[in-house]
């Protein structure tokens, strides 16, 4: 087989033509034979049997029936005309139906011949009819390819439309094999072949579309998702033993006084076993001369911030620069006055840099960094602006890093002649399905345990019907000298909306928490920044023991004393942002509580987000919920969900191929890492094929 002719355009693909090509490529992207070839069904029809017409039932099925047109007639209707054939077998007669294309069938049907009709079949009296069956000569069903299961294909309204049917659709793909003789190059290697017990990719290929049976269907359904979940890790994982070649990483040799003096003098707890595993991991990396790539995660209030202050001051240690970027003013103003706090007995230059930092603040702080005064830089995404530039960036730390594109993340790299180490955290805990699809390139790092003192948050769900218990209970807690969050949905379409359910909210709780003997603050997005800030710092200082808030307060807010977090309408956020919320209590020595208000009326989703939210306080067990209910598209925000546009695999429902796939690449790429094997030689056509062609996603985590 000519190795381009998958590459071939399909308006060359005979039925097609340059009108079909037009359409096809606009409504499913299909440019070339592999794109059609690509194009897999969503089910499948069984057409292994055949029906006597006085065997059938009105049950909705599709079935098919050998059979002869004896007569043909025109029936006039209210609204124009229906064509109406008689069609017989040795047991009885039934009726075939068209309400439109009258003229084109009529004249294309042969009276009297033997055909095989494949349609629903509907009763009338005791007539049968199947309206707009599908038709073939039972001489041409004989010759054509043996199609046991008929393939139903991705179809759109204007497909259809254009009279690219689903049978139009089989028939092309039938003409590809004809064209291509059945024959596919294979992609895999023997090894791998023989050890998973792997059909062919021709006969993969083959029953994808035209299965034989339900076995075979089977069988070629894991060898394609094997396949293509396979190369995504072959491209995860050597594009990361290249980067560790490759990539020369800034040597950090010195464990010095900074660190050492922050270590004995200057920490205000204990570390957890957890973090300092992680510090050596990343202390391993620093000073490996590879430039470091990895992802920090860790529940909220798992103490990263310390973890990244320390990796910090190696950077300083050594001679060099760091800076940390989060995606809002709230968190990276948080962090920079976390960190100036942390730092007050240490001579450590850091500044914070965001959109609303004066001009003549901004040309100090550039001054300084250029001339390496500067030691720690803060910021939001002002801090990739091509005027902010470091004298000699070491470390870069990403937080919340699902927030940040790609083309952001690597403006980082280009801030020094040699890349940076980056440290990506998150709180978003990424379940390990999907963290090995999307950061299967980077080292991952898990602070899974709490820091001592905390206690794990009790959570309730309770109806509205409960809300005077709920107060009462709000009351108890505020006379022990606790404070309090209620938080609101936000919902986007509708800021009016939510702006009334946040005032009527507020009235109803100023009723029954009158003043002076309570006081409340109030924040939202439709407030001014220095009213927010102001409002919040009231609440920070204790002068209110009532915050109610929109989700302002989903990232960053750190109150040890608040112990009671009221999640209204709870059925309207997702299991990640309730989890988010709910970290805001439970900083603090004493038990806290998370209470999701809801009504009655609940879908089934919103019932298991919060049967899973009252059950744990594991944030990757409700990661992997909220990835069964959601998809990865959503999980991972608009920028990535193209990443993982997979033909076949589902990288939730197929977590267990995808691990195997993970396992196979690993041992294949330790054994051969240039696969120059003569047993790897299918392996390494594919491959470069794909990377020619894009066809294996290309990013950069």
């Amino acid at each position: 087989m000519n190795p381009n002719f998958l590459q071939t355009p399909i308006a060359y693909l005979k039925g097609v033509g340059p009108n079909r090509a037009d359409i096809l490529k606009a409504e499913l992207g299909i440019e070339t034979y592999r794109d059609l070839l690509h194009l897999f069904p969503n089910r499948y029809l069984d057409r292994t049997s055949y029906y006597k017409i006085n065997q059938l039932q009105p049950s909705g099925a599709d079935v098919q029936v050998v059979g002869k047109i004896i007569h043909l007639k025109m029936v006039e209707q209210k609204r124009g005309k229906r064509l109406v054939a008689t069609f017989v077998d040795d047991t009885g007669q039934m009726e075939l139906v068209w309400f439109r294309g009258h003229k084109w069938i009529k004249d294309s049907i042969k009276i009297n011949e033997p055909y095989v009709v494949f349609g629903r079949v509907s009763q009338y009296g005791s007539t049968f009819s199947m309206p707009h069956p599908e038709m073939e000569l039972l001489v041409q069903h004989q010759q054509g390819l043996k199609i046991a299961m008929q393939p139903i294909y991705p179809s759109t309204e204007k497909l259809s439309a254009k009279g690219i049917t689903n049978r139009v659709v089989s028939k092309m793909v039938q003409q590809l094999f004809l064209e291509s003789r059945g024959l596919f190059p294979e992609s895999l290697s023997p090894n791998i072949l023989d050890e998973l017990r792997l059909i062919s990719k021709t006969e993969a290929l083959l029953n994808i579309h035209f299965p034989k049976n339900q076995e075979l269907l089977a069988r070629a359904q894991f060898r394609l998702k094997f396949e293509e979940l396979f190369f995504v890790q072959m491209q995860l994982i050597s594009k990361k033993m290249l980067r560790k070649q490759k990539i020369k990483g800034l040597p950090f040799e010195n464990v010095g006084e900074n660190f050492t003096t922050f270590f004995e003098n200057h920490l205000p707890f204990e570390l957890t076993e957890a973090q300092k595993r992680v510090i050596k991991e990343i202390r391993n990396d620093l000073g490996s001369n590879a430039q470091m790539n990895r992802l920090l995660q860790g529940d909220v209030g798992s103490g990263k911030t310390i973890v990244a202050l320390m990796c910090m001051l190696l950077a300083i240690d050594n001679g060099f620069q760091a800076c940390l970027m989060a995606p809002t003013e709230i968190l990276a103003t948080q962090h920079y006055n976390g960190l100036k706090e942390l730092l007050v007995n240490m001579d450590i230059k850091i500044a914070l840099l965001t959109g609303s930092t004066k001009k003549s603040e901004r040309t100090l702080l550039h001054n300084q960094l250029e001339n390496g005064n500067l030691n720690i830089l803060v910021g939001t995404h002002a801090v990739l602006e091509d005027k902010v530039q470091f004298k000699n960036l070491g470390l870069a730390i990403v937080d919340e890093q699902h927030r940040f594109g790609v083309a952001q993340r690597s403006k980082l790299w280009h801030k020094n002649d040699t890349p940076p180490h980056i440290l990506v955290m998150t709180a978003t805990p990424i379940p390990r399905t999907l963290a090995m699809s999307l950061y299967g390139d980077l080292d991952v790092s898990l602070i899974d345990e709490l820091p001592p003192g905390r206690k794990p948050v009790t959570t309730v769900h309770r109806f509205d019907n409960n809300r005077l218990k709920v107060f009462g209970f709000l009351k108890d807690e505020i006379k022990k000298g606790r404070q309090v969050y209620i938080v609101y949905p936000l919902i986007q379409e509708s800021e009016a909306m939510d702006y009334k359910d946040l005032m009527d909210g507020y009235e109803s709780i100023a009723r029954d928490f009158p003043q002076p003997e309570y006081q409340i603050s109030i924040v939202h997005g439709q407030m001014k920044p220095a009213d927010k800030d102001y409002e919040m710092e009231r609440f920070v200082k204790g002068e209110t023991q009532i915050m109610v808030a929109t989700t302002v307060i989903e990232v960053g807010v750190n109150v040890p004393n608040a112990s009671v977090m009221i999640i209204e309408s709870a059925e309207r956020f997702g299991l990640s942002q309730l989890h988010q919320l709910r970290g805001r209590v439970g900083r603090g020595a004493e038990q806290s509580f998370c209470i999701l208000m809801t009504g009655h009326k609940l879908s089934e989703d919103a019932k298991t987000r919060l049967q899973t939210m009252t059950s744990t306080n594991d944030g990757f067990e409700i990661a992997e919920v909220d990835l069964k209910l959601r998809g990865p598209g959503d999980l991972m925000g608009t920028q990535q969900s193209g990443l993982l546009a997979l033909k076949i695999a589902d990288i939730v429902k197929d977590n267990q191929i995808l691990q195997t796939a993970r396992y196979h690449a690993m041992q294949l790429l330790k054994n051969d890492p240039r696969l120059e094997k003569e047993e790897n030689a299918p392996v390494l056509r594919a491959f470069t094929k794909m990377m020619a062609n894009k066809t294996i996603w290309n990013y950069i985590s």
